[in-house]
């Protein structure tokens, strides 16, 4: 299903302006955090995710399943710019993304009679979710536990989609992640491999996937 060009306007749109918007909500939110990142940031995030949210509406058009992909790429971009700049992944925001991911899509599948979809997107977040948390258990050191639970609404979007999303969107999450420490440490960013975020490599290989694969 295609969007309309009018459709992807006004999709941009709005991705830049609710943008904004959750920059000032987290810190309202999750003051721990510290305040509202510097105006290049917000620019940054803004334009980021408004592109992420043409993608998506190019993707799926003006279907059930939309609005949980624009939550995904709202909070995508926002998890990651907080993972790169304090190395965190706050629960309250991952949380947030599984529960509003699960109630989406629980809500689409209601109208368009998908159950099917619903079951295998809650299938998928858990066995995303175990396999990261066994790699997390073998190698602490690598992989920290906040990537651990980001696995989890990952894997319920890419599993809405097909268990062969869950398997791409999985395995190019280590081997994007991978390139980044590497590249990180040869840039001085990071002495260890675990100093290196790598929730935003996760979010690049899942949305690559959903964007991509048929």
């Amino acid at each position: 299903m295609t969007a309309a060009p009018a459709v992807l306007v006004l999709a941009g749109v709005a991705g830049a302006g609710v943008s904004l918007l959750a920059d000032l909500a987290i810190k309202l939110w999750l003051p721990r955090l510290g305040g509202v990142p510097p105006l290049w940031a917000r620019l940054t995030t803004a334009a980021i995710t408004g592109l992420l949210f043409v993608l998506f509406a190019w993707r799926f058009g003006v279907s059930p399943e939309l609005p949980a992909f624009l939550v995904l790429a709202l909070l995508a971009v926002q998890l990651s710019r907080i993972d790169i700049a304090l190395h965190l992944l706050p629960n309250p925001l991952v949380l947030g993304l599984l529960v509003a991911g699960l109630a989406l899509f629980a809500a689409s599948a209601a109208l368009a009679s998908d159950w099917a979809g619903l079951l295998r997107a809650a299938a998928g977040g858990a066995v995303l979710f175990a396999g990261y948390l066994i790699l997390g258990l073998i190698s602490p050191r690598s992989l920290g536990m906040g990537d651990v639970k980001l696995a989890a609404p990952l894997g319920v979007y890419l599993g809405y989609l097909g268990w062969q999303q869950v398997f791409y969107g999985g395995l190019l999450g280590f081997v994007v992640g991978g390139v980044f420490t590497v590249l990180m440490l040869r840039l001085g960013r990071g002495n260890t491999p675990k100093e290196t975020p790598h929730g935003p490599p996760m979010f690049a290989a899942a949305i690559g996937v959903l964007l991509l694969l048929p």
